[in-house]
This record gives C-alpha cells, sequence and structure tokens, in this order.
C-alpha cells in the first residue's frame, strides 16, 4: 500500500512553534487554576473520598493515552493536524469550568473524563505538527521551547488561583468559571495564528497497516527501551512522599512541587539544543543517568530535608529532559506522513508503562520501604541505558 509523499517540514513555519507552545502556555494556565483545587472540591462532596479521587485520576489518565493512537492515526490518514488540535483543546477547555457545577463524585468523573479523551485527541496531532514545522536539525530546539511555555503556564496557573482567591475573594467554583478565561484565549490562537502544513489525504491507510509500518526498523527498538525506562520512572508524587518523610512540613510540600516545576522549565530549551548539537539519543541517555541519580540519592543518601531538596531538583532536570528529548526524537524514526501514528504509539507505550511503574513503586514503598523502591526504579533506569548505549553502537 502506497501511503503517498507525506508532509514535508516547513521551516518558514516557525512560528506555529510559537503559536502552539502559547496555546500549551495559556491552556496549562487554565488546567491548573482548576486542577490544583480539584482534590479539595472533590473531597468536599457527599459521597467523595480519597480511593474515589485515585479511580476518578487513574480512569481519566488510561482513557487518554489509550486514545492518543487513535487521533494520531487518523490525523496520518486525512494529513489535517490542526482540526483534531482545535478539538482536543476545546473540549478540554469548555468542559473544565463545569466542575463549577458538579454536584456529586460522578459528575466530577464525566467533567475529568472529558478533559482527558479533549487531551488524547489533540497530543499526537499537535506533536507531529510540532515536528512538521520545523526542520530536523532545530526540533530538539522547538519541542524545548514548547516544553518551557507549556510548563511555564503550569506554574503561573495555580498561583492565579490562589491569589483570586485570597484577594479577591473568590470561591473554587468562581475559579473554575475564571479558567474559561486562558483557555479560550488558547483556541483564539489555533484558529487564527497555527497553520496547517498542507498534505494530501490517504483514504485507504488503515489503523493496522500504519502500526505496522511504523513499527518497522529502528523505531520498535526505541520504543522497547523507552518502555524498560518508564516501567520504572515514577511520577513527582513520590518526590513529595519522599520529601514528608524527609520531615518537611506539609506546608512547605508545595514549595516542593515548585522546584520541581522550576528545573523542569529552566533545564527544556537547553537540553533541545544541546540534542540538535550532539544528538538527541546522547542527550535521552543523560536524562535518564539524571533520573538513576535520583533514584539512587533515595536509596543511599539518609533522610535530610537538604536531600529532599536535591533529589526535587534532581527530578525536575529529569523530566525536562525526558518530556523534550523523547519527543522530539520520535520523528527520527518515523516516515513524515505517520508521524502521527508514531506519537500515538509512543504515547500508549509510555501510558501503559507509567501506570504499571507507579502501581508497582507505590505497593513497593508502602510494604518494603523507600529503598526498596528506589532500587527497583534503579534496577529498570540501569537497563534502560546499557540497551540505549548499545543501541547507539548498533
Amino acid at each position: 500500500m502506497k501511503t503517498g509523499k507525506g508532509l514535508k517540514p516547513n521551516g518558514s513555519s516557525i512560528r506555529n512553534v510559537f503559536a502552539l507552545g502559547f496555546v500549551s502556555f495559556f491552556t496549562d494556565i487554565s488546567s491548573e487554576m482548576a486542577f490544583s483545587l480539584l482534590p479539595t472540591f472533590l473531597l468536599g462532596l457527599p459521597g467523595s473520598s480519597r480511593a474515589v479521587l485515585g479511580l476518578i485520576e487513574g480512569t481519566a489518565e488510561a482513557l487518554s493515552y489509550a486514545l492518543r493512537a487513535v487521533s494520531g492515526v487518523f490525523s496520518d490518514k486525512f494529513r489535517k493536524r490542526k482540526i483534531f488540535v482545535l478539538i482536543g483543546y476545546g473540549l478540554s477547555n469548555v468542559v473544565k469550568p463545569l466542575f463549577a457545577v458538579a454536584k456529586a463524585p460522578f459528575d466530577v468523573f464525566v467533567v475529568r473524563v472529558s478533559d482527558r479523551v479533549g487531551k488524547a485527541v489533540r497530543t499526537s496531532p499537535r506533536d507531529a505538527l510540532l515536528s512538521e514545522s520545523v526542520s530536523k536539525k532545530r526540533q530538539g530546539a522547538a519541542f524545548g521551547l514548547h516544553r518551557t511555555l507549556d510548563q511555564s503556564g503550569a506554574i503561573i496557573g495555580p498561583l492565579i488561583a490562589s491569589m483570586a482567591m485570597i484577594i479577591l475573594g473568590f470561591t473554587i467554583k468562581a475559579v473554575f468559571w475564571l479558567s474559561l478565561i486562558p483557555g479560550t484565549i488558547a483556541l483564539f490562537i489555533i484558529l487564527f495564528i497555527v497553520k496547517e502544513q498542507a498534505g494530501k489525504s490517504v483514504s485507504k491507510l488503515r489503523l493496522l497497516t500504519g502500526v505496522k509500518i511504523v513499527l518497522e526498523g529502528d523505531f520498535s527498538r526505541l520504543l522497547i527501551i523507552v518502555a524498560i525506562f518508564s516501567l520504572g520512572a515514577f511520577n513527582f508524587s513520590f518526590v513529595l512522599v519522599n520529601a514528608k518523610e524527609a520531615g518537611v512540613k506539609d506546608s512547605l510540600l508545595p514549595l516542593v512541587y515548585a522546584i520541581v516545576n522550576m528545573a523542569h522549565t529552566a533545564i527544556a530549551i537547553p537540553a533541545g539544543v544541546l540534542s540538535d548539537r550532539i544528538g538527541k539519543e546522547q542527550v535521552l541517555v543523560v536524562g535518564y543517568s539524571v533520573f538513576l541519580s535520583t533514584a539512587m540519592l533515595i536509596l543511599l543518601n539518609p533522610a535530610t530535608s537538604f536531600n529532599a531538596l536535591l533529589v526535587a531538583i534532581l527530578f525536575g532536570v529529569y523530566i525536562g529532559i525526558i518530556e523534550t528529548i523523547q519527543r522530539a526524537l520520535i520523528p527520527k524514526y518515523a516516515k513524515n506522513d505517520l508521524r502521527g501514528t508514531a506519537y500515538g504509539l509512543y504515547y500508549l507505550v509510555v501510558g501503559s508503562a507509567f501506570f504499571i511503574s507507579n502501581a508497582v513503586v507505590g505497593t513497593l514503598w508502602e510494604l518494603y520501604g523507600s529503598s526498596v523502591a528506589a532500587t527497583y526504579s534503579v534496577a529498570t533506569s540501569s537497563i534502560a541505558i546499557i540497551s540505549m548505549l548499545l543501541f547507539l553502537r548498533s
């Protein structure tokens, strides 16, 4: 089956990189305004509990990762990225303020799942459009810039929510409605600034056929390495748990989270630029090694506040590198006209491994303590680093 000529990256479309970056910036302001208050709001509803909160979050995220492969395939099939990006961001930005009218946990569940479906629809086509908007030599920098703007919004959003409540006297529900403003700005940027990279529709492209083509060659080997690493890559929640066990007061835990986000934001562009110069695989090894150092600190160093702070900084650096480089690396191993499918498969693998990783690390931490949980992460990241080095040699 012929898949057509595909989409050619257009260096003159660098404005797409900035536009998509600011779309994520304003959307993350909107999202974090709402999500920073959602647990408190949900636990205040009749019939809610921490178990319900976990069920809602787990289901929403799992569905989001599963659907990303589908949206990626369809954006390849029709050679249209912008419409999927618009629909995805539109759905998320429209439904989030509806948390304000929720009367029961099920209402929150419906809104939260709808938001994650929107994220699933937009993510793979957006990354494909971003990669098609610049030359291969600039993709590391492009994804680094996008990551920096995205994460900057995640820092600003909770600050706006706090100031609105403390200074202006807004209620939680009022903040939910307020989140509609930055979300609407993001949609206007998509409508009037983001440009489609013109391509010819390939109507005969089928889901399984596209997946088969993408998995041929080195891309499948890369996914296996990413999966191995992701099976032990715990999320920021365990950095906060480590800080709490180290004696950091509850009132200071948001500061630890802020440190993670600041380190994440600071490293994204430098990591992307460096990857364009020396190679993305090499910088990916650096990112894996930073995570290995993070896990080793939890394993070997005493549980002190200083150590908890160092763990937070290293974890933020690791996230900033990985979130930038892994996404920038996908186009190197995927054909231009199947990048949406490639990103969909990538997110499916990472999401599945992420679910397993946090379940395993959480169980080990609960039953045997942080040392055993960290040992598991040290083992998986070490295997991934060795595998990537062998991959580079081949």
